[in-house]
């Protein structure tokens, strides 16, 4: 196994296997390394491909991360993993013993079912086809369609933002304050069930951004979009326009997008 890298995740899967690659992804992040390798076995339909994984994977220095729904797979994994001495994570497993241990319920053992296309799965394409027709004060319409709107100067995360809430199935739209441009009266008009956001950031932080931005630009890092002073006053434009709004400001300064997220779908 000395073709493997310092750090190699297997992730197994009688489906696609997004839901395991997503979870050692993650589990990635929390670790300084760049040496890690990420190799996905996706549609296993026999045993005999479990035990090819890992035999694969004996002898490497090799984590086995599965989401493997039917019950012979899984127990293919667990017991040969245990017999070969390779470490393997069952992802879903626990999480679907607790289910039926606490609920009394019986699983479907159907490989997939995360992406199968049901209501939710057309609401959120919906919703993401919204906030790409809706970003950035394109169309002033729709920020009356939307479920939540993001009002914010640039640079403080309203399109990652808005998409990331898209594939939550939130309809989403933003809005950029600008000190030249005067908003559309229909950010001010009283929307059905709108839940208006307004996003701010710390002037120094929101400074080096900008800067960051007009680098890979190729534009000069001392230009009038990043100057301190500009920036101020482009805060305090936007506060008081918030005020206005009467609306909730989060300060997403030191705030992952999920987290920010988080908080309004907490407000929904």
């Amino acid at each position: 196994m000395s073709d493997h890298a310092e750090h190699t995740i297997f992730v197994c899967s009688d489906a696609l296997g997004d839901t395991a690659e997503a979870v050692a992804r993650a589990t990635l992040r929390q670790f300084a390394t760049d040496k890690a390798v990420i190799r996905r076995f996706g549609h296993i339909k026999t045993e005999d491909e479990v035990k090819a994984i890992l035999k694969e994977a004996v002898g490497g220095r090799v984590l086995i991360a599965y989401t493997l729904v039917q019950p012979e797979l899984r127990d293919t994994m667990r017991e040969e993993a245990l017999r070969l001495g390779v470490r393997a994570v069952d992802v879903m497993g626990p999480m679907m013993q607790a289910f039926i241990d606490t609920f009394n319920d019986a699983p479907k053992y159907q490989p997939g079912l995360l992406h199968e296309m049901d209501e939710s799965y057309f609401r959120k394409i919906e919703a993401i086809e919204f906030a790409v027709k809706y970003d950035d004060g394109k169309d002033p319409r729709g920020l009356l369609k939307a479920q939540v709107v993001l009002v914010g100067v640039s640079r403080t995360s309203k399109t990652p933002l808005s998409i990331y809430l898209a594939h939550k199935g939130i309809r989403t739209a933003n809005y950029p304050l600008t000190i030249e441009v005067k908003p559309p009266e229909e950010l001010f008009m009283k929307g059905k069930d709108r839940l208006l956001i307004g996003l701010t950031m710390d002037p120094e932080r929101l400074t080096r951004i900008r800067s960051e931005r007009l680098k890979a630009l190729g534009l000069p890092s001392q230009a009038h979009y990043a100057s301190p002073d500009r920036i101020r006053q482009e805060i305090e434009f936007a506060g008081r326009i918030m005020d206005r709004l009467q609306c909730p400001v989060i300060d997403v300064t030191e705030r992952a997008i999920e987290e920010t997220a988080g908080l309004i779908l907490e407000m929904l």
